[in-house]
């Protein structure tokens, strides 16, 4: 308990060293649940301030990590729709240049009507002096008029597709359009919510230096629920993805809890489940609303080691499902990596990877 005490105090010197700001001002809004179980009866009014700014700050961080998900979408599409726009202007040029390659053949067609040619077996027989003659004008007439024909279809072949990739090009123009404006207003809104996890950020950081010592090593606990023995849960794991994930996981335990890092020394709630699957060679979505929609849902009473688990209404935290209804999580700022209850906390669902 003492090992774990002292890494905490560093883990949260350095965190607070690296993400305190110069705004003090906690975020304002309603109060939300309290992400650390706090022992019933005995938690003061600045932790209670502690656990609030700390559940509203994950949410925020979470959000954060929702927007940059977007954004990535977002530049996808723009850099699919630009490359679109340059493949349809690229064959409106070859429609155009295929135009231009039989428009002196169908001149010369449209000027040789124009002045009387009639390219036919009936002009043949007229004017032929034998009948050897009138068979050799009229071999030459089928050639010319099968050719004259052939370059006619192929003109107008170009024609409808310069027209089609003509408007396909201006769809693409406007796809584009729309995709780098998508863009740019998911990248305002990521830059805001940075903005606002700084204020949340130096808020908490300022709740937990409130603390007294008994306060924040009463919030750091245990590594481990009382009874729970690690070596006993890993014995009995049977192989596979998600139970690799929480022997990799279990790795981590007594490392702190810092916004937006995803390991390998230090985690926020959905960063530490995604490192711990990236060990197994699974790659899981950043945010933890998104690691709540993706894989395969899971009945409570069917979890398995292994699963990520969601809690809150708005599935903002996450962790490992460590069986025997405990969860391996980093909870929140201050709090090392650790399993506790799953019952401390409000049950969303869960996933299997």
């Amino acid at each position: 308990m003492a090992s774990h005490r002292v890494k905490r105090s560093i883990g949260s010197a350095v965190a607070v060293g690296l993400l305190s700001v110069a705004l003090a001002a906690a975020p304002t809004g309603p109060a939300v649940a309290d992400p650390v179980a706090l022992p019933p009866g005995n938690a003061s009014d600045a932790m209670q301030q502690l656990t609030t700014l700390a559940r509203e700050s994950e949410q925020i961080n979470e959000s954060l990590h929702n927007a940059q998900i977007d954004l990535d979408k977002k530049v996808e599409a723009q850099k699919a729709a630009d490359a679109k726009l340059a493949a349809d202007q690229d064959l409106v040029k070859v429609e155009q240049a295929k135009i231009a390659e039989y428009q002196p053949v169908i001149d010369r067609i449209a000027v040789a009507t124009y002045q009387g040619a009639r390219p036919n077996r009936l002009f043949a027989v007229l004017t032929s002096d034998s009948p050897q003659q009138m068979l050799d004008q009229m071999s030459a007439l089928d050639v010319l008029g099968t050719e004259a024909a052939s370059d006619v279809a192929e003109f107008q072949k170009a024609i409808t597709a310069a027209a089609a990739a003509e408007q396909a090009s201006k769809l693409s123009v406007e796809a584009a359009k729309a995709a780098s404006e998508q863009a740019k207003a998911v990248s305002a809104d990521l830059q805001k919510k940075q903005s606002e996890l700084q204020v949340a950020i130096a808020g908490v950081t300022q709740a937990w230096g409130a603390l007294s010592g008994a306060e924040q090593a009463m919030l750091v606990g245990s590594a481990f629920p009382p009874g729970f023995d690690p070596s006993v849960l890993l014995q009995g794991l049977i192989p596979g993805s998600g139970t690799g994930a929480l022997q990799a996981a279990i790795t981590r335990i007594g490392s702190p809890y810092v916004w937006g890092a995803a390991g390998p020394n230090s985690f926020d709630c959905s960063g530490l489940v995604v490192w711990a699957y990236k060990q197994v060679g699974k790659t899981l979505p950043r945010s933890s609303q998104a690691q709540m929609s993706a894989g395969t849902p899971v009945d409570k009473n069917d979890l398995q080691p292994g699963d990520v688990v969601g809690f809150y209404s708005d599935a903002s935290h996450v962790g490992i499902y460590a069986g025997n209804g405990n969860v391996l999580h980093a909870s929140t700022f201050g709090v090392p990596v650790a399993i506790s209850p799953m019952g401390s906390y409000p049950y969303y669902g869960a996933r299997r990877y």
